[in-house]
Formats: C-alpha cells, sequence, structure tokens
C-alpha cells in the first residue's frame, strides 16, 4: 500500500476512537460522579523501503481527568459526595469496588447500598444498616452516620496512589487492580449533594467537531491518493 494512503488510514482509525472516547463523555455529562476521558497519542516511526521512514500516529491509553464535579443539592439525606480524592467502597459479587457515584439509598434490610444493590461498605468492610422506622440521619463530615442521635456505623472513604489508573468496569464503578487503597481522612463527605459529571460539554462539543473536520481531511487525503493511483494505472494502461 502506498505510504500516503497507510498515513491517511492510521489517521482515521485513531480519530475514529477518539471520538468513541468523546461520545462516551457527551453520553455521560449528567451521570453523577462521571469522570472525562481523553486519548493519548505518540508518533510512531515505521521503515518504508530503503533509507525511508514514515512517521504514523498511535493510540497509546487513554487518560481520564480525575478532577471533581461540581455538587448539586438534592436534599435526600441518603445521597453523598465527596468533596476531596476519596472513593466510596461497595460490595459486589466480584468483591470490592470504588465509586464517586454517591446516590444511595436502602434495601429491604434497611441497608446503605447503590442504585444497582451493592452494599456501601463502612469501617472495617461492614454494611451500614439504618434501624427500622428511624425518621432522622445524619452523616458527618467524617463518614460517621448517625440515626436519631445515635452512632450506627461510618461510611469509609479511600484514596490511591494513581486514581486516574484505576480500572473502569461499568455502572461508575472501578477496581483497584494493582493499587492498595488506603483509608482517606482527608476527604469530606457531604450529605445530601451529588457530584455531578466533570465532562465540560462545551470543550467536548469543540474537540467533536475538530476531530470530524479532521477525520474529513484525512478522507480526502485517501481520496486523492487513489484518485492519483488510478490516474498513474490509467496513462500505462493507455501507453501500453
Amino acid at each position: 500500500m502506498e505510504n500516503t494512503l497507510i498515513v491517511a488510514l492510521t489517521r482515521q482509525s485513531v480519530l475514529a476512537r477518539q471520538m468513541d472516547a468523546i461520545s462516551n463523555n457527551m453520553a455521560n455529562l449528567n451521570t453523577a460522579g462521571f469522570k472525562s476521558e481523553s486519548m493519548i497519542f505518540k508518533e510512531q516511526i515505521e521503515p518504508a523501503g530503503k533509507n525511508q521512514v514514515i512517521s504514523l500516529v498511535h493510540d497509546v491509553t487513554y487518560f481520564r481527568d480525575t478532577s471533581e464535579g461540581p455538587l448539586t443539592n438534592t436534599e435526600n439525606p441518603l445521597d453523598l459526595a465527596i468533596r476531596g480524592d476519596g472513593y466510596f467502597a461497595v460490595k459486589t459479587d466480584e468483591g470490592q469496588r470504588y465509586t464517586r457515584h454517591g446516590v444511595f439509598q436502602l434495601d429491604n434490610q434497611g441497608q446503605l447500598v447503590t442504585s444497582q444493590g451493592f452494599q456501601v461498605l463502612g469501617a472495617g468492610g461492614a454494611p451500614i444498616t439504618v434501624p427500622p422506622n428511624a425518621s432522622n440521619i445524619v452523616v458527618a463530615r467524617d463518614g460517621t452516620v448517625s440515626a436519631d442521635a445515635l452512632e450506627i456505623g461510618r461510611v469509609e472513604v479511600f484514596k490511591f496512589e494513581n486514581p486516574a489508573a484505576l480500572t473502569k468496569i461499568g455502572n461508575s464503578l472501578y477496581e483497584a487492580k494493582g493499587q492498595e487503597p488506603q483509608v482517606d481522612r482527608d476527604s469530606d463527605i457531604v450529605q445530601g449533594m451529588v457530584e455531578g459529571s466533570n465532562v465540560n460539554g462545551i470543550a467536548e462539543m469543540t474537540r467533536m467537531i475538530d476531530t470530524v473536520r479532521s477525520y474529513q481531511a484525512a478522507g480526502q487525503l485517501v481520496d486523492m491518493e487513489h484518485k492519483r493511483i488510478l490516474d498513474a494505472i490509467n496513462i500505462l494502461v493507455a501507453e501500453a
């Protein structure tokens, strides 16, 4: 294949994956605790014949922006937000996972759970159980939970050395994978608030427009190169 076609098609390939990342960000513009992602690219030099090389673009990985999203007041005492770098711990069928999505509820046993029914873990990995008919649930900044002035547990918050390296597994959950969670005493829990997505809709729309234009430009280059090759073949056939 001609070098020009290789360069253009490689460019289109990574732009398509970048568009996937942008589309995912836009789809989660209103998802509580969602962290935006973008792709990291680098130049890849490949041999292209005697004393020749071509410069290709290669996507290395995704970069996750872990900055805090805006906090919205819901006045729901079971909604919790984290001001800081910490994560809630939840118990899933596959083990302990972590989330910033603090829209919680009580299950039929009075345990604090996520919208998927996963237990929110307290100190020592214990669930938070609210007594039946409790009328006043208060969560302090350090995670201490009280029901009708009686302390019933503490929502634990964890931090990681490299939160951007946490593995996203869906439903706003992350897996530690190779990182040891540490109890976070620096972050604060805010009751009755939900952390929104940190996606900047205007910035993502701008990136989307730029990506589409770049993809179209690469496509035009492919079309021009294809026409050039066909013209050269036609000339050779006509002269044969």
